[in-house]
């Protein structure tokens, strides 16, 4: 069950951030780059939760 509410807070946090710089007047290579990555980083916070790759490093967040 924990890990189910860090998930759910780790993607609601990362919505935030992508919302936030989808505000940001970023020329489109570089909005194209940090589009990618945030994608990247997305698979990374599934995959670590579902349990396929360590995820040492994301801190665990206590409600």
């Amino acid at each position: 069950m924990n890990i189910i509410i860090n998930l759910i807070v780790y993607l609601i946090v990362f919505g935030l951030i992508w919302w936030a710089v989808n505000l940001l007047p970023l020329p489109a290579p570089i909005g194209q780059i940090v589009r990618v990555l945030f994608i990247i980083l997305l698979i990374l916070i599934i995959l670590s939760a579902v349990g396929i790759i360590p995820g040492n490093y994301l801190p665990p967040i206590r409600l």
